[in-house]
């Protein structure tokens, strides 16, 4: 009995140092499984029990744990997991598909449920990026409600938003929210400007949002959101072919070292020997973002993107080239070149749980230079001679944008309001060239002379003013109103005599505009509708105010929006349907009118009206099937429109407008299955409707049908794909219009199989 308490308080001692030797400090990191990006305030518990943390901005979480304890985390949006407590824990999360709960940035410039915006906004997120592998953003955004993007061949495009197919100045891109060109010097091939390889997410606002990002916003804006540094060190790298030529090679590679995020995202693309002669290209776009976490409530970002580009420009074929299946072209040495830089740093302070405050500056610094194949004309006297032209259009970019949100406990409402300034000189010359033509027609060679069309400078200068408040006076209802003040200066300076050629006199001109938005959106459980009243306008482009105009007097293009539209969610979460109906009025809209001399000059003359109802459908009855409907019905009307004719003016009031589609409708059929893990196939078909082919509405094309098949495998670090583009090789051109010169038929890829293979490093 002498050793029993002796051996008691040893074996005591020894259970109390076991138990206090299992506890540990886990430190762990949550992040987003698809695009590896840090989960902020996500919840980590001891399962079974009361303790837990939340992650920082980081993604990161310190937690005592004992051994064998399991951890429950969650967060909103994402899927809830439930892993075994070990030291130096990452632990992914997935997405949930409830798109109720969705995050959008675009409808209000700050994160928001997109059942909270009174607006039509489409999304394709970073998993549709993943698995459809695009070679041209044209393949993401046209699965997208109510949006065609026209494929003019190496990324060169038009667009279609609530407009007709067309190179207007009627649509807004951005990257991360902010315009990546000036308004005043619209380009409709301004997307080519962007990197896929750092895109993680694109929204697309349908309808005028000019009252949050002024001008062009008018058909919808594009926000391309590009990729944040991860939470964990990993990357890609990638390579891709098809049987057209097209070549393609990926880098995207990150981490987190402390409180800097890094990542650096490219690719180089080239095609040679494509279907159509001459019609080469080649581009390379890097980007570099570091992001610095000084805090849970401040965040520093900073990016450069670089672009540089060159493709032939060989032209659309005409009607007999096209029937024919003709693809020779006569030019020889037209051609398209850009070159882009965008510098952006932003600083972002949560000052608390209700303020929050952003202040960005950007500098941007553009060039793109032409031969371009429509500006060829034929020598009437000497049928071995041609005219063109070799041109340039540059610019560079001062930024600033502030902006402030204020939420208050008074019918739990928010203020937004913010001020930018951006200041923007820009230059423009094109120089006549002399052509040399074989007795085929075929354009063989240019000669360069000293003879100047047009040489001037333009200063663009930008101030502006915004606010957006919102209240919410009963549950699930909620009221928004916008309004922005736009200043637009344009001192343009000629260096050249004026005239009808070279442009107008040196001038300064002024635009101001108040553009009002209104809407609102009520939730009920599972079901939602929203309406508004926006308007939205675009300023005279540089080109069409001063170049090869006398006298330069134009006003704003104005457009007014009416629409309604709703949301629902049926079988616990495995269906959606979102629908919007709209009503778009221009006026002001400009357009060439024959004169009384017999020259020809841009005025205000133009009215129209477009009009559709958009509506999408998402059914995932398993985890192994999904099916996606976007599809949009529309009519779009020339209200008034006089224009120029070979005997006199022609009016085209009434008839509907040309490159204007009835119908566009994307469908895929998606499906992974479960007893093969990692495989992804689906089938989707593209349709794009009858319509006009001119204003007078002589001449109709049929539109087409495009299927893609696409298949995908994932083994660990490597991935495999094989997609069959236009799998039925259905001839049609993308686009097709009719004007005093004859047919224009933009050829549509032919059949091509892209196969392409991956390797991912760092974290699965």
């Amino acid at each position: 009995m002498k050793y029993y308490f002796p051996i008691s308080l040893f074996l005591l001692c020894a259970g109390f140092w076991q138990t206090a030797g299992s506890q540990t400090l886990l430190k762990g990191k949550v992040y987003d499984r698809t695009t590896k990006e840090a989960v902020a305030r996500a919840s980590v518990r001891i399962q079974d029990g009361t303790i837990g943390t939340l992650t920082d901005a980081t993604g990161r979480f310190t937690l005592s744990v004992q051994t064998g304890d399991s951890l429950v985390v969650s967060s909103l949006n994402y899927g809830t997991r439930i892993v075994a407590a070990t030291a130096g824990k990452a632990i992914a999360l997935d997405k949930r598909d409830n798109k109720l709960l969705e995050i959008v940035v675009s409808g209000s410039r700050t994160a928001q449920r997109r059942s909270e915006v009174p607006a039509a906004i489409s999304t394709i997120d970073a998993q549709t990026i993943k698995d459809t592998r695009a070679t041209r953003l044209d393949q993401l955004l046209n699965k997208a409600t109510g949006v065609f993007m026209v494929n003019l061949g190496n990324e060169q495009h038009e667009m279609s938003i609530r407009q007709p197919l067309g190179t207007r100045s009627l649509f807004l891109y951005l990257e991360d929210g902010i315009p990546i060109r000036t308004s005043g010097i619209y380009n409709h091939n301004a997307l080519l400007e962007m990197n896929m390889a750092a895109t993680q997410r694109i929204e697309i606002i349908r309808g005028p949002a000019s009252s949050l990002y002024g001008a062009e916003a008018i058909g919808g804006a594009v926000n391309v959101i590009t990729i944040s540094p991860p939470a964990v060190s990993s990357g890609t790298a990638s390579l891709q072919l098809n049987n057209t030529g097209y070549k393609r090679a990926d880098i995207s590679a990150g981490t987190t070292l402390g409180k800097w995020g890094l990542v650096i995202s490219g690719y180089y693309a080239n095609r040679h020997d494509g279907p159509i002669d001459y019609s080469d290209f080649h581009k390379t776009a890097l980007t570099v973002r570091a992001d610095y976490k000084a805090s849970d409530r401040t965040t520093w970002s900073n990016s450069v993107t670089y672009i540089d580009y060159y493709s032939d420009m060989t032209g659309a074929l005409d009607s007999l080239q096209f029937a024919r299946k003709d693809y020779t072209s006569p030019y020889s040495f037209t051609y398209r070149k850009v070159k882009a830089l965008r510098a952006r740093s932003r600083l972002t302070t949560q000052w608390n749980s209700r303020s929050q405050t952003q202040l960005s500056v950007l500098y941007r610094n553009n060039s793109t230079g032409q031969n371009p194949s429509y500006y060829i004309t034929d020598d009437p006297a000497n049928a071995l001679l041609a005219n063109g032209q070799i041109n340039e259009n540059a610019f560079s970019s001062y930024l600033l944008i502030a902006q402030h949100q204020q939420r208050f406990s008074w019918l739990n409402s928010r203020l937004i309001a913010g001020l930018s300034a951006d200041i923007s000189p820009s230059t423009y010359t094109a120089r006549y060239i002399r052509i040399q033509r074989d007795h085929e027609g075929n354009y063989i060679a240019y000669d360069h002379t000293d003879s100047s069309l047009s040489d001037y400078a333009t200063g663009i200068n930008n101030l502006a003013a915004y606010t957006q408040y919102e209240m919410s006076p009963m549950p699930g209802l909620k009221l928004v109103g916008g309004l922005r003040y736009d200043r637009y200066r344009y001192n343009f300076r000629n260096h050249l005599p004026p005239s009808a050629s070279s442009g107008s006199p040196s001038t300064l001109r002024t635009f101001g505009r108040l553009t009002p938005k209104v809407g609102f959106t009520y939730n009920y459980h599972d079901v939602g509708f929203y309406g508004n009243y926006s308007q939205g306008y675009v300023p005279p482009q540089v080109t069409e105010l001063f170049n090869k105009v006398k006298v330069p007097f134009l006003k704003p293009q104005t457009f007014f929006n009416y629409e309604i539209g709703g949301w629902l969610s049926l079988a616990d979460h495995k269906l959606y349907a979102d629908w919007s109906l709209y009503l778009l009025n221009g006026t002001n809209e400009i357009i060439s009118v024959k004169q009384d001399d017999g020259t020809t000059q841009n005025q205000n003359a133009g009215k129209t009206r477009h009009a559709g109802i958009e509506y999408g459908l998402n059914y995932r009855p398993s985890s192994q099937w999904s099916f996606r409907l976007s599809a949009t019905n529309a009519r779009h009307t020339l209200v008034k429109d006089i224009e120029k004719g070979a005997s006199g003016n022609v009016d085209y009031s009434g008839n509907r407008m040309s490159a204007a589609p009835a119908f566009i409708a994307n469908a895929e059929a998606s499906w992974k299955p479960a007893f093969v893990k990692g495989l992804h196939l689906s089938l989707e078909w593209q349709r794009l409707g009858k319509y006009y082919m001119d204003n007078a509405n002589s001449g109709r094309y049929n539109g087409f049908n495009v299927i893609n098949l696409r298949a995908g495998y994932t083994t660990g670090h490597f991935e495999v794909w094989t997609h069959a583009l236009n799998l039925l090789n259905k001839y049609y051109a993308t686009i097709a219009t009719k004007s005093a010169y004859g047919y224009s038929y933009n050829l549509g890829d032919p059949f091509a199989l892209n196969i392409g293979v991956a390797y991912h490093f760092g974290k699965p």
